[in-house]
């Protein structure tokens, strides 16, 4: 009996989900989500009681096994853990440097290693420094300039532009490639400005690359905090002949196995049409990345959640997706879409959320112009939570690799004017996190993921009209 009427109430709450206007089911998605909510107690407990997630590292499969354990706990369909071998960096002890004006004078300032980075020597390192605004720069400069020296790369992020994405990519080349564009010099190391609008003392990691560059002219490269750059710049301008000092302990060890966690509900009418959403697990180790990207993680496996409490049985696959080694290899996500072309799998859409947990401001589409227009139609149910920004542009890095012939891939786009005061840093914490921005982000992730369910992304579906 009691059987009989757990049935009944399944059945009321699908119809009931089933008559509701698209407007009501994403009321109840927002209602749902500010109310009871739990992205912000998974991302507590992914900061602060396991903390940065490097690639390779304890927390990282700490993290793989909580996030898990969660999924299996929401009685999705099936739950399960891809392996992917990812690289294994490790910093070391804490990194140490000082600007010397003068023999015995010096200054303390802040640095970190970049991933990747080869070790300094063992005593240290001390020379000369040249300053370059970028890239191009250091090639416009003759070897006699930059052997044995350090290369300070100063080129800041321009606070003109209001996306702050493309400030970011306007001088991230300098600390991707840096390093292997100095090593051709004969550089001895390489000092790289941190990536932030923000002038503060805090250094910013991220990953670098030395491309094909052999050993003997790899050389180790830090990020120092935007101050103190600013600092060095100065004294520079006094003292072309001035010396830095740095020393880092960081290690390239061999590449260990790792694991994507997956999560899935079954579609009820269209199994084989996926709609994947999700966020990168692994973070730097500065922080415990929460922003960058614990939030995204949290978000997504609230999608799966949130729908399910709903009484929303989608049409299609719904699979929640947490990318290992996003940071420094994206390993994770390319091993995902691998696998799918292997299995013939059908990903007809793709959410991302790699821009931090800050108020949803709406999505970027990378889509065929039928699919946008049908997108574009749902646009004014956002409208009443202030979410208004639906572009045609770019969609996360973890989902890219699933680009097909006539899917539709998608990133969530927060506000991110305060995105890179935390990004990469030890200030992307937990308490940089405000809840109601963050649940505010996961139902709005949710909306989308239901009406691409509820119509589809084909253009012979476009026809079908959402009800107001």
């Amino acid at each position: 009996m009691r059987n009989f009427f757990t049935i009944l109430i399944l059945l009321f709450s699908l119809n009931f989900a089933a008559s509701q206007t698209d407007a009501e089911v994403l009321k109840t998605i927002f209602d749902a989500s500010l109310t009871n909510g739990k992205s912000y107690e998974w991302l507590d407990h992914l900061s602060n009681r396991i903390g940065g997630r490097l690639s390779g590292s304890l927390n990282a499969e700490r993290a793989v096994e909580y996030t898990r354990k969660e999924l299996d706990s929401l009685g999705l369909d099936k739950v399960w853990l891809q392996p992917v071998m990812v690289p294994k960096w490790v910093r070391g002890t804490s990194e140490f440097a000082f600007i010397e004006t003068e023999p015995g004078e010096t200054l303390s300032v802040n640095i970190c290693a970049l991933g990747g980075s080869i070790a300094t020597y063992v005593e240290g390192l001390k020379a000369e420094v040249v300053e370059v605004s970028g890239i191009e720069d250091l090639k416009t400069r003759d070897r006699s300039e930059v052997e044995g020296k350090i290369v300070f790369y100063n080129r800041p992020m321009d606070p003109t532009l209001i996306n702050t994405f493309s400030a970011y990519g306007g001088c991230v080349d300098q600390r991707y490639a840096g390093a292997m564009e100095a090593g051709k010099l004969g550089a001895a190391a390489v000092l790289v400005r941190s990536m932030s609008h923000k002038i503060d003392d805090l250094p910013h990691t991220g990953s670098m690359s030395y491309g094909d560059l052999p050993n003997s002219e790899r050389i180790p490269s830090a990020a120092i905090s935007t101050r103190h750059a600013d600092l060095l710049s100065s004294l520079l301008k006094l003292n072309p002949k001035i010396k830095f000092y740095f020393k880092q302990n960081c290690r390239n060890l061999k590449d260990v196995q790792s694991y994507n966690v997956i999560g899935e509900i079954t579609g009820s009418e269209y199994p084989n049409e996926i709609i994947t959403v999700g966020g990168h697990l692994d973070s730097w180790d500065l922080g415990d990345g929460a922003h960058d990207d614990g939030a995204g993680c949290v978000q997504s496996m609230d999608v799966l959640r949130l729908m399910k409490n709903s009484g929303i049985r989608p049409k299609r696959t719904i699979r929640v997706v947490l990318f290992m080694n996003e940071e420094n290899g994206l390993r994770g996500a390319r091993k995902y879409a691998d696998v799918a072309k292997q299995k013939g799998e059908n990903h007809i859409f793709a959410l991302e959320s790699d821009s931090g947990g800050f108020t949803p401001r709406g999505f970027s589409f990378d889509c065929s112009e039928s699919n946008f227009n049908q997108i574009l139609s749902w646009k004014p149910l956002f409208k009443p939570y202030l979410i208004h920004y639906f572009e045609r542009g770019g969609s996360g890095a973890d989902v890219g690799p699933l680009k097909g012939d006539n899917n539709v891939l998608a990133g969530l786009r927060p506000d991110t004017q305060r995105y890179f005061d935390h990004h990469h840093a030890a200030s992307d914490t937990f308490d940089a996190v405000n809840k109601r921005e963050l649940e505010l982000g996961a139902a709005t992730m949710t909306a989308l993921v239901f009406l691409v369910d509820k119509y589809g992304i084909n253009p012979i579906q476009t026809n079908q009209q959402f009800k107001d």
